[in-house]
C-alpha cells in the first residue's frame, strides 16, 4: 500500500482518496513573469513523479497545476518592459513549457490560468463575507479575517500568538489585525487597465492565495487527495487556501499536503528574491533569449536528463544542494546506467514485479515516493546486466526507470551528446559528431595501412577532446563523450 508523508499531521498515512481508484491532486504552479529556477525545477519534476507513480499503481489520476498569470510581480514587469501583462504571461508560460519538455515533465491532466477563475474568486469571498470572515476595509480592498477561523496555523505549525510576536510590519491602512491577508486589491490608478476586474467590490483584482482556493474546487471538487507545492508555499500560501476554502465551505480542502524540500545554494535557500538562483536554461544550455527553444535540448539530451537524475536520486523531501560538482556526479552516474544500455541492449519486457529489484523499487516507491530508493534499484540492475550481459535485466532496467521518467533516450545518442560538465581540468568535448566520425574513419584507414602510429596519435587527439573509443569485434569503433 502507499504511503505519503502529510504535513498536516506529520506523519506518513497510507493513501484513502474519497473515490476509490481516483486521485485528485493540485499542485501550485508557476507565477508567469519570469525564467523557472532550478527550484521550480525538483517541483515540476518530484511531482511529476508523483503522478506517474500513482497511474502505475493503477490509479485515475485528475492532475492539475495551475499557472498565476495576474499579480504584483507580473504587473511591475509589463510596466518596466512596456509590454502589455498577456505579452509578458504568454512570454514565460512558452518558456515554462519548453523548460518542462526538456526535463521529460509530462503536462498536468488541466492548466488552469488564475485568470480564467476571477468569477469563482468572487464567489468564494462573497461567501466568506456572509460568513463573516471577510471584510472590506478603507482602501477598498476586501480582507480575511484570520482571527475569525478557529483552525488557522494548522498547517504550517504556528499559532496566531506567535505569529503575532513575530510581527514586525505595521498594520496596513483599514486592517484589524496584521496577520489579516487581502482576498480582494482595490485597483490603483497606475497600474494596467487588463490588471482590472469589475466586482461588487470595485474595481480591483484578486489577491494571490484566493486563486488556488477557486481553481482547485472548480476543478476538482471538494475535498481534493493531494494538494502539492514547493517548501515556501506552506506558510503562508497554503495556510491561507485552508483558511479560505474551508472558511467558506466547511469540511476539509485537502486529505494529503505535500511538500517537496528546499533546493540550498551555500545553505540559503535557491530564490530568485535572495538573487541566488539558477535558471533551468541556465544550466541545460537553452538559449535565453527564446521563450521555445526545443531544438537547443534535442540537440543536448544529456545535460537535461542529468538535471532531472540529479532531482530524482534525492527523496523528494530532503534537503537537496546544489553545486556544479554534484551536477557532474549526477551525470556520471546517469552515465553509467546509459552505459549498461549502450553494452548491453536491453530485451523488450514486461515488468516483472516479483523480482528481488523490482520489488526493491516498488516497496521505495510506495513509501512516500522514495525515487532515491527506486534508483538504487536500477543500478543494482546494471550491475546483474553487466555480470551476466543479460538483456532481460536490462530491459526490467529501462523499464522500471520509465516510471521514473528516465533512461528512454537512445544510449548511442545520449553518450554522443556533448556536455559542459566536466572534471576540473578536463576538456569540455566540443567536438562536433561530424568531425569526431571523420577522425574515426582516418583511424580505421590508418589500421588497415599499418600506419598504427598515426591511428595512435588519432585516438590520443580523440581523447585529448574528451572524446573515448571503443573498437568492437569485426572492426566497428563506438564512441562516446567522457
Amino acid at each position: 500500500m502507499l504511503h505519503i508523508y502529510n504535513t498536516l499531521s506529520r506523519a506518513k498515512e497510507p493513501l484513502k482518496t474519497a473515490e476509490p481508484g481516483k486521485v485528485r491532486m493540485y499542485v501550485c504552479g508557476m507565477t508567469v513573469y519570469d525564467f523557472c529556477h532550478l527550484g521550480h525545477a525538483r517541483m515540476l519534476v518530484s511531482f511529476d513523479v508523483v503522478q506517474r507513480w500513482l497511474r502505475a499503481s493503477g490509479y485515475q489520476v485528475s492532475y492539475v497545476r495551475n499557472i498565476t498569470d495576474i499579480d504584483d510581480k507580473i504587473i511591475r514587469r509589463a510596466v518596466e518592459t512596456g509590454r502589455r501583462l498577456g505579452e509578458v504571461t504568454a512570454f514565460y508560460i512558452d518558456a515554462m513549457h519548453a523548460d518542462e519538455r526538456a526535463l521529460g515533465v509530462a503536462p498536468p491532466d488541466f492548466e488552469p490560468k488564475a485568470t480564467e477563475h476571477v468569477g469563482d474568486m468572487l464567489g468564494i469571498i462573497r461567501k466568506l463575507e456572509e460568513n463573516g470572515l471577510a471584510y472590506r476595509s478603507e482602501d477598498g480592498d476586501v480582507n480575511y479575517s484570520v482571527r475569525g477561523f478557529e483552525g488557522y496555523g494548522k498547517l504550517s505549525g504556528k499559532s496566531l500568538d506567535d505569529l503575532r510576536a513575530g510581527e514586525r510590519v505595521a498594520v496596513a491602512a483599514g486592517k484589524r489585525d496584521p496577520l489579516d491577508f487581502v482576498l480582494w486589491k482595490a485597483a490603483k490608478a497606475d497600474e494596467p487597465p487588463e490588471s482590472k476586474w469589475e466586482s461588487p467590490y470595485g474595481v480591483g483584482r484578486p489577491g494571490w492565495h484566493i486563486e488556488c482556493s477557486a481553481m482547485s474546487r472548480a476543478l476538482l471538487g471538494l475535498p481534493l487527495d493531494i494538494h502539492g507545492g514547493g517548501p515556501d508555499l506552506k506558510f503562508p500560501h497554503h495556510e491561507n487556501e485552508i483558511a479560505q476554502t474551508e472558511g467558506a465551505f466547511g469540511g476539509k480542502l485537502a486529505s494529503i499536503w505535500m511538500h517537496c524540500g528546499p533546493l540550498m545554494v551555500d545553505a540559503d535557500k535557491m530564490s530568485k528574491s535572495l538573487g541566488n538562483f539558477r535558471s533551468i536554461r541556465q544550466t541545460i544550455a537553452l538559449d535565453p533569449d527564446l521563450p521555445d527553444g526545443q531544438a537547443n535540448y534535442e540537440a543536448n539530451p544529456r545535460e537535461a536528463e542529468m538535471l532531472r537524475f540529479f532531482i530524482v536520486r534525492n527523496h523528494y523531501r530532503s534537503v537537496q544542494n546544489y553545486a556544479p560538482e554534484n551536477l557532474l556526479d549526477a551525470q556520471n552516474s546517469l552515465d553509467r546506467l546509459y552505459q549498461t544500455l549502450a553494452n548491453v541492449p536491453a530485451e523488450p519486457v514486461d515488468i516483472d514485479w516479483s523480482h528481488p529489484s523490482a520489488q526493491a523499487f516498488r516497496d521505495a516507491m510506495n513509501d512516500d515516493f522514495n525515487s532515491s530508493g527506486a534508483v538504487a534499484a536500477l543500478f543494482e540492475l546494471a550491475s546483474e546486466a553487466n555480470r551476466g550481459g543479460s538483456g532481460k535485466a536490462s530491459g526490467l532496467m529501462r523499464a522500471l526507470a520509465g516510471l521514473l521518467g528516465l533512461l528512454q533516450a537512445d544510449p548511442a545518442r545520449y553518450l554522443q551528446s556533448p556536455s559542459r560538465y566536466q572534471p576540473a581540468g578536463k576538456p569540455v568535448a566540443g567536438l562536433s559528431a561530424e568531425r569526431i566520425e571523420a577522425l574515426i574513419s582516418a583511424r580505421a584507414d590508418a589500421k588497415k595501412a599499418r600506419n598504427f602510429a598515426e591511428a595512435d596519435r588519432i585516438r590520443n587527439e580523440l581523447q585529448a577532446a574528451g572524446i573515448e573509443l571503443e573498437d568492437k569485434a569485426g572492426g566497428a569503433t563506438q564512441w562516446r563523450r567522457a
